[in-house]
């Protein structure tokens, strides 16, 4: 059956294949004007709110990195999807609270969002007793040190949310490795002031810790300026699945 008439009887994975494109075609162009490899860039379909099926039509479409913000909401689409033989690569990407972390390594693939050494120490915890394979996580950033919104910030005032003590405790975990570093920009700021600020950081980790290549910056509003900055992994949700009605 050809694809035209697969999707005609299917207009959910026909608008998600026209978003899928102008995503793609607006990374590709922002990579161009970077002098960038779109390779070098990998779209992360954040799915949270939007069921089980449309990540089905996603990878169906070629779309293989899935992000999702909430653990009951991630874990049992994440065991359907098993169930389904899909090939998916887990993303965590929300804030974490620490008693979910045997139920997160249990599926992802990356965590985008460590912030704190006692989540770092219970992602630790759950990995050695319940991975085979260490669990890689980045360290979320919080660029304007606005600690309610989630990351961690150098000189923090709050010791366990210090960017240095974060980033030392994934990395001396033998359970966790530490991939690279994570942030939203800040309402107030420039995108591309606050994802410039992060590939600072970014470098000046890598200079210490040279397998800590991956930036996760970029979202539907702001994709372009983090691909400029360098980013490595665009998490996108709008521009992607549209506004849909939340799940219950």
């Amino acid at each position: 059956m050809s694809t035209t008439v697969e999707e005609g009887a299917d207009p959910r994975r026909a608008e998600l294949a026209r978003r899928l494109s102008e995503v793609r075609g607006r990374i590709a162009a922002a990579c161009v004007d970077a002098g960038r490899d779109p390779g070098e860039v990998t779209l992360v379909a954040v799915t949270k709110t939007y069921p089980a099926g449309d990540i089905r039509r996603l990878v169906d479409l070629g779309v293989h990195d899935i992000g999702e913000n909430k653990d009951q909401e991630a874990a049992p689409k994440a065991a359907e999807l098993a169930a389904a033989e899909a090939l998916v690569r887990w993303h965590f990407v929300g804030q974490m609270q620490r008693n979910k972390a045997r139920s997160v390594v249990g599926y992802a693939d990356l965590v985008h969002s460590v912030d704190s050494v006692p989540l770092a120490a219970a992602l630790d915890r759950a990995a050695s007793r319940y991975r085979e394979r260490p669990l890689d996580v980045l360290v979320q950033v919080s660029l304007d040190a606005d600690l309610d919104r989630g990351g961690a910030a150098s000189g923090a005032a709050v010791p366990e949310r210090d960017l240095d003590r974060v980033v030392a405790a994934v990395a001396e975990s033998a359970a966790l490795r530490l991939r690279g570093v994570m942030s939203v920009a800040p309402l107030s700021w420039d995108p591309r002031s606050a994802f410039d600020r992060l590939a600072e950081v970014a470098h000046a980790l890598r200079s210490q810790y040279p397998s800590a290549t991956v930036i996760s910056a970029g979202m539907s509003a702001d994709l372009e300026a983090a691909i400029s900055a360098g980013t490595t992994h665009v998490r996108i949700g709008g521009a992607l699945l549209g506004k849909r009605v939340p799940l219950r």
